[in-house]
């Protein structure tokens, strides 16, 4: 039992990795970095690449990622405006985001198996494309107030939104060894669940001066120069690798490499897999009984639930009595979210370098999985406080002002950013051969817990209240955070049986 992780009888497991080699001089300290999978010789390898290229190209696809994860919030700030416009119940107006992140589960499903089969570099195309038009559509809404034509143009964003949260994290894996990927996966989720809350923040202010139609006609443009940026700046990620150098995932067969392909700015260079696609289609759905994805799920999925009902409820907060501010002070108030992202950017990045270097050196250069896992200490503490704090201090916003909720949302944020970097840092490293299907599982489970918690927004605060609703949602967080101790203990056990008892394989999809 190294460390509180139970070990298998098995001797090797996959996720396992030996990232260190202590030198054979006895008396020398050194110790050698073994990188993770092993790279070719192919100069296409993008782990051959220099890494000031492989971070470009992840900077890159994160501005992009925040582009088009501002779709989400992009009515949080005026959502009580829009009501009044279309003439709809604040029911309707929430239903705009529910479907909205309906259309984001839809698109994963679809955007997934396009990626396995053809490379991730098309698809991240199409998503720009599909987030230029639809973002068009949206703004174009306002010379006849059609609700419908608006309802259609928020699914249609959110089925472009789906390829960048679906596949972010997963370019991590493309283009990093095991012991380069922590900082950067931190970066790539506060890109994808941080970046968006400074959204109304600039909302409020383009709401308030010049119609709120021109968020919509923003994103367009700027989606424009995105597209820009993938098309010529970004070669494909996505590569087939020989298993036998895949070494942190065990595999029994080998398949040969195709020749070096100079086209990589190509939409398509080629198949990456010769799997069918329908199968690779059905492959989230059995995943939903692996405990590592049951478990990611919940982490990640329920508190980007919760932040996404205090982005619907933010506006009634705010907007009405007693406060009574307008679009552009509502705004405003998303800029503590955004501070939060920053915050559980740097702890993301920094404890989990330190913690995961630190149990390294303890297992004798041996990597475990679980080791990510341990980031979601600072996570308990930062939602628990987040979630109780923020329900009984907005309840009574007139005794605490507007300034102590925004402090705990900060912190509700910060946790955010922190238990999605522990849930998909743990996936792609236990569980690489299907880390995008388990992240199509996350993207999925959240985008619909999520369009229920926006759904029954409005109707659970009017009825239950702010206070009693926060401090339910803060127990169930507690819940959750606590279910990652035996996840810890149990996770390498559960590495080697699901190893050997293939779910895919279970169900044919293999």
């Amino acid at each position: 039992m190294a460390l509180g992780i139970l070990e298998p009888r098995a001797e090797n497991v996959p996720g396992t990795v030996q990232v260190t080699h202590r030198s054979d001089d006895e008396s020398s300290n050194l110790r050698t970095t073994i990188l993770v999978p092993k790279p070719t010789d192919d100069p296409n390898d993008p782990l051959n690449w220099p890494l000031w290229q492989r971070d470009i190209i992840l900077v890159i696809l994160c501005i992009v990622s925040v582009l088009a994860t501002t779709a989400s919030p992009l009515l949080a700030a005026d959502s009580v405006e829009l009501a009044l416009k279309f003439q709809r119940t604040f029911e309707d107006a929430a239903l705009l985001t529910a479907y909205h992140l309906a259309g984001v589960g839809v698109g994963s499903l679809l955007f997934v198996p396009l990626a396995r089969v053809w490379g991730k570099r098309h698809v991240f195309l199409i998503g720009s494309l599909l987030m230029i038009a639809s973002s068009a559509w949206g703004g174009s809404t306002h010379m006849g107030y059609n609700y419908t034509s608006m309802l259609w143009a928020r699914v249609i964003q959110g089925v472009a939104l789906a390829p960048f949260e679906s596949l972010i994290n997963a370019c991590v894996g493309d283009l990093y060894f095991v012991h380069e990927r922590g900082p950067r996966m931190a970066f790539a989720n506060v890109s994808l669940f941080g970046g968006a809350f400074l959204t109304p923040v600039f909302v409020g202010v383009i709401a308030h001066n010049i119609g709120w139609w021109w968020s919509f006609y923003f994103i367009a443009i700027f989606m424009g120069g995105g597209f820009l940026l993938l098309l010529f700046l970004c070669p494909e990620v996505a590569y087939r690798r020989p298993d036998r150098l895949n070494t942190d995932i065990m595999t029994a067969s080998s398949e040969s490499l195709d020749p070096t392909d100079p086209l990589r700015l190509s939409p398509f260079d080629g198949r990456k897999t010769d799997e069918s696609f329908w199968k690779l289609f059905l492959r989230p759905f059995p995943l939903f009984l692996h405990p590592a994805v049951i478990w990611a799920c919940l982490l990640q999925g329920v508190i980007i639930g919760w932040t996404v009902m205090v982005g619907v409820i933010l506006s009634v907060i705010f907007l009405g009595p007693p406060l009574f501010y307008n679009e552009e002070q509502t705004g405003k108030m998303y800029t503590a979210a955004f501070v939060g992202s920053i915050i559980g950017l740097l702890i993301a990045g920094v404890y989990t370098e330190l913690t995961t270097r630190f149990m390294v050196r303890r297992n004798n250069g041996r990597y475990e999985p679980e080791f990510r896992i341990l980031l979601v200490i600072p996570t308990l503490i930062f939602a628990a406080s987040g979630l109780y704090g923020f329900g009984i201090t907005a309840a009574k916003i007139v005794r605490y002002g507007w300034f102590v909720p925004e402090v705990f949302l900060a912190l509700i944020v910060a946790s955010m950013v922190m238990g999605a970097t522990a849930s998909a840092q743990y996936l792609l490293d236990a569980h690489r051969d299907i880390a995008i299907e388990s992240f199509t599982c996350l993207i999925i489970f959240k985008n619909m817990f999520s369009f229920i918690l926006a759904y029954f927004a409005y109707t659970w605060v009017f009825s239950g209240g702010i206070e009693r609703l926060f401090i339910i949602f803060g127990s169930i967080e507690v819940g959750i955070c606590a279910l990652s101790l035996p996840m810890y203990v149990f996770g390498k056990i559960s590495r080697d049986f699901f190893h050997r008892h293939d779910l895919l394989q279970i169900f044919r999809l293999r």
